[in-house]
Order: structure tokens, then C-alpha cells, then sequence
């Protein structure tokens, strides 16, 4: 399929335009939802055709979901309106006896134990395991639509090659694009505003990690093994985790922000805090204790069994070297 196959992007930020460009330069054509001009414009200039639509845009995108024979949903993992629409063009096209590959993107935050930060999980979750993937609670982070997915693809069999991709903590610095992940720099600059790295409870639960690019050429991988896997296989697991078999403690997050910062002298005591309630606004709202708190303790055995492998460097490096100078521009920047 590949070379005629039409591919529709929705979210073509931080890791989904790399993930454009990768499929442009395999021959795909490729099209992508954006909302803005400019995010456009470099769309273009990557090789891909712009969508102009936002998430709200229910309509326009259950069209562009009946004409692709892949769909990338990088955007959110809780929005279910979105993916009924996005199914609702996949059954559009199994009336037509057509079959959709479609990559869907939840994440780690399934496996979310309540530890607020208090203690390391013993408990590791395998994705070639269904059976690990399955025991994940259904009020979890993510899990309604990601069961919504799933009984969606026992309905139409043949006709929707589905996979659940599970991002852990995504980090690094998009240079081309000029793009920043999302927690660390958020929790650089809180410490920079308020003069302490802050840290849930004791900073003891841990998290798996990977760079964005390592993370979008998973998820082409996993588009290939949907290209040739029969459907037995399809079928049998649609869970997929990436990551780069590194993991880092909250604690320690704190403190290599802390000491870096202290360094440039942006903060005068290194030393990690925790945070008042009344400044999780400025986190991550009502679910900073969770996602600031979670172990998450995962392996991509799939993705390792056809030959990925994590390339880039690891989150401290890269947070160091590629996205902390860029933090620190921007907030000079916005200084002065």
C-alpha cells in the first residue's frame, strides 16, 4: 500500500510532525489537521497537505477518516467524541469493504497506582503480555477510550487494523520545528517563577521515558507490522509501549532541574520543594499529584521484537544540552 496509501495526521504537533515527515519521505501522502496558518505553512514545506480544522471539527474530520486507509490521532487520549467520529468514518469505509489501519495514542498514564509520589512500584507492565495490558483498572487515565477502541475492533473485524499506542514521559527538543516537550519545561519554568524545582510527596515513584523522535519512529514501526501482520496477529494484541529502557524518579527530576537552574542562576536554593495546592494550577491542575506522582514502570517488548531500537539521548542529556538552553532563552526573552 504504501506509495498510494492516503494517511490522515490528526495532532501534527511535537511528535506528530515528525512522524509527518517520516511517512512523506516513505512515500506516503500525507495530510494533516491544523488549525493555524502558519502550523500550515511548515506542513506544507514538510511535504504533507494541511487540513485547516481544529478537534471540534467533528464533521470535516469523519470525512477525512472515511477517505484515509490510515489515520494517525496523536493529539489526545480522552477525547471520545473524537474517536467515535474517526470510527464512524472507518465504518463508512467498511460498508465499502475497505479495511483502516489506525494508530490511536493513549498513555502511560493507565498504569497510574495512587503513589503521589510516596513510594517506587515493584509492579512492571509488558505490552507482549495482553494479559498485563487487560488487568489496567476501567476508571484508569485514558481507559474509556482506549475500551472503546477495543470493542470497536471486535465489531468490525478485518476492517479496522487498530493500535494503542502508550507514550510514557516524551522529552527532547525538536530544533526544525522549534519545539519543546511538554512536563519538564513546564516544571522549569514554574521553578524559575516561584524559585524551587517542585516535587510530589517524596519524589520516590518512577517513570519510563523516551525522546520524541525515538517515539515517531515507533510509531511507524508499528504502522509497518499493521501493513503485514495477518489479522489473527492484529487482533490478538492492539497495545503497543515505547520507551527507551531508562527510567528516572520524580526526586531525581527535581533535582537535576534544581542544580541546573541554581547554576545559571535563575534560582537561589537547589534544593526540591513541594509545591501548595493552591499553585497545581500552574502544574498540571487537578491531576498534578497524579501525573507529577504515578509509577509507571513499562517495557516495549513489541516494538524491540521488530528491530526498534531507541537511538537518541537519554532525558537528563537532552534536558541539559538541547532543551534547558532553549527555556532559558525564552524566559530572558520574555524578561527583557
Amino acid at each position: 500500500m504504501k506509495g498510494k496509501a492516503r494517511v490522515f495526521v490528526i495532532g501534527p504537533g511535537f511528535i506528530g510532525h515528525n512522524i509527518i515527515e517520516i511517512l512523506v519521505e516513505e512515500g506516503y501522502s500525507v495530510h494533516a489537521l491544523t488549525r493555524r496558518e502558519q502550523h500550515a505553512e511548515a506542513i506544507r514545506n514538510s511535504g504533507a497537505a494541511p487540513v485547516m480544522g481544529q478537534l471540534s471539527d467533528l464533521d470535516l474530520i469523519e470525512e477525512q477518516s472515511s477517505k484515509s486507509d490510515i489515520i494517525f490521532q496523536v493529539a489526545t487520549g480522552d477525547n471520545l467524541p473524537l474517536e467515535e467520529v474517526i470510527l464512524n468514518g472507518v465504518k463508512r469505509r467498511a460498508k465499502q469493504g475497505k479495511a483502516t489501519m489506525y494508530i490511536h495514542t493513549s498513555g502511560a498514564k493507565v498504569f497510574d497506582d495512587g503513589a503521589r509520589g510516596m513510594f517506587k512500584s515493584e509492579r512492571i507492565y509488558y505490552d507482549d503480555k495482553r494479559e498485563d495490558m487487560d488487568s489496567v483498572p476501567d476508571n484508569a487515565p485514558h481507559r474509556d477510550v482506549d475500551l472503546a477502541l477495543v470493542r470497536a475492533q471486535e465489531e468490525l473485524q478485518e476492517h479496522l487494523r487498530l493500535a494503542i499506542v502508550l507514550p510514557p514521559e516524551v522529552y527532547g527538543y525538536d530544533s526544525k520545528h522549534d519545539r519543546l516537550s511538554m512536563m519538564i519545561p513546564n516544571l522549569t519554568r514554574f521553578a524559575i517563577k516561584h524559585g524551587y524545582a517542585p516535587v510530589i510527596g517524596k519524589g520516590l515513584s518512577v517513570e519510563t521515558q523516551v525522546h520524541a523522535m525515538d517515539l515517531a519512529r515507533g510509531y511507524v514501526a508499528v504502522l509497518h507490522f499493521l501493513e503485514h501482520a495477518n489479522q489473527e496477529e492484529v487482533l490478538a494484541n492492539p497495545y503497543w509501549l515505547c520507551e527507551n529502557g531508562e527510567e528516572f524518579s520524580w526526586k531525581e527530576a527535581a533535582e537535576v532541574m534544581g542544580q541546573a537552574l541554581y547554576k545559571a542562576g535563575k534560582i537561589k536554593d537547589p534544593t526540591p520543594k513541594n509545591p501548595p495546592r493552591e499553585l497545581y494550577s500552574e502544574l498540571c491542575g487537578q491531576k498534578t499529584e497524579s501525573y507529577m506522582g504515578l509509577n509507571c514502570r513499562a517495557r516495549a517488548v513489541r516494538l524491540r521484537n521488530l528491530g526498534w531500537q531507541a537511538r537518541e539521548k537519554g532525558i537528563w542529556a537532552s534536558y541539559l544540552q538541547d532543551e534547558l538552553p532553549v527555556i532559558l532563552k525564552q524566559v530572558d526573552r520574555n524578561v527583557t
